[in-house]
């Protein structure tokens, strides 16, 4: 699942897991920038205006030689 970091005055509040991102009522994958969405946080809920989030995927690459 994704990685979710919520950030408040550029200090790192909550480092956690995307629960679930809506786009409407349907769950989605990705939001184009621009469009509204909703999400939640697993095990957080203190989200205030102002507020900056960071949505990344960790990906296991292969090394090859």
């Amino acid at each position: 699942g994704a990685k979710i970091r919520l950030l408040r005055d550029n200090v790192v509040i909550h480092d956690g897991e995307l629960d679930s991102l809506k786009r409407f009522k349907d769950d989605v994958r990705e939001v184009k920038a621009g469009f509204e969405c909703g999400l939640s946080i697993r095990g957080y809920n203190d989200i205030e205006k102002g507020d900056h989030l960071e949505v990344y995927e960790i990906v296991e690459v292969s090394r090859t030689l």
